[in-house]
């Protein structure tokens, strides 16, 4: 059975975002392919599909390495989203579909709740869900994906504080679904750009020490085999 590469490649992801390769460490491609279960093969497609997204770096004597970004590096990355993410909610307020509006009411739903009740743990994956159901309710998969894209590199680059109010950063959410939902476009860019600005505030850039050769901590990803058996 053949893994493919897109399962090995989020899995390896997923593990630089959450620090398991540290930045600057070797990903040796036997080393990966015994992690994660696989061949050599699919995990060298995942290798320069990682290259390509800007985690991973070919070195010299050294092979595929995870990057080093520079803090200049993760400031254009944050101005680069918040100037997409308008976009996307424009084009979600034109494009948007019933199924679109009914997942991010209820993700409102939900975060005003936890909000509400003091779950802040809960919420900082809640609101990723909500910006990814509206980068995907834009109709256009490039933009979602590279927005997704983006909210990785974001969460591996930086240390995002807890808003301060999360209500009102929820009210900021619902707002932007009223706007979607009622197709004002214009507004829906506004209010994202107002939103985005504000919570850039809370990003702190990540500053991770300096990784011994190949140190790696234990994976809490595994690479998705279910869809494959079925």
């Amino acid at each position: 059975m053949r893994v493919p590469a897109h399962s090995v490649c989020t899995a390896i992801r997923d593990d630089i975002v959450a620090g398991v390769h540290e930045r600057g460490s070797r990903l040796a491609e036997e080393v990966l392919a015994r992690r994660y279960g696989v061949s050599r093969v699919p995990v060298r497609e995942a290798l320069r599909t990682l290259e390509a997204e800007g985690f991973v770096v070919t070195r010299r004597h050294a092979g595929a390495c995870v990057a080093e970004p520079t803090e200049q590096e993760a400031a254009d990355l944050l101005e680069v989203r918040t100037l997409l993410e308008p976009l996307a909610a424009a084009r979600a307020a034109q494009r948007r579909t019933d199924a679109h509006l009914k997942v991010l009411r209820g993700l409102v739903r939900l975060g005003q709740e936890r909000a509400r009740n003091g779950r802040g743990e809960d919420l900082r994956p809640l609101g990723g869900w909500f910006h990814e159901t509206l980068a995907q309710a834009s109709g256009n998969p490039g933009l979602s994906a590279l927005l997704i894209q983006l909210r990785h590199k974001a969460a591996w680059m930086y240390v995002v504080d807890s808003p301060a109010a999360p209500a009102d950063s929820w009210a900021e959410h619902a707002a932007i679904v009223d706007a979607v939902a009622r197709r004002d476009a214009e507004r829906a860019r506004a209010l994202t750009a107002a939103h985005a600005a504000r919570a850039t505030a809370a990003y702190r850039p990540r500053h991770a020490g300096r990784p011994g050769r190949g140190r790696v901590r234990d994976s809490q990803h595994a690479v998705n085999t279910v869809s494959l058996q079925n």
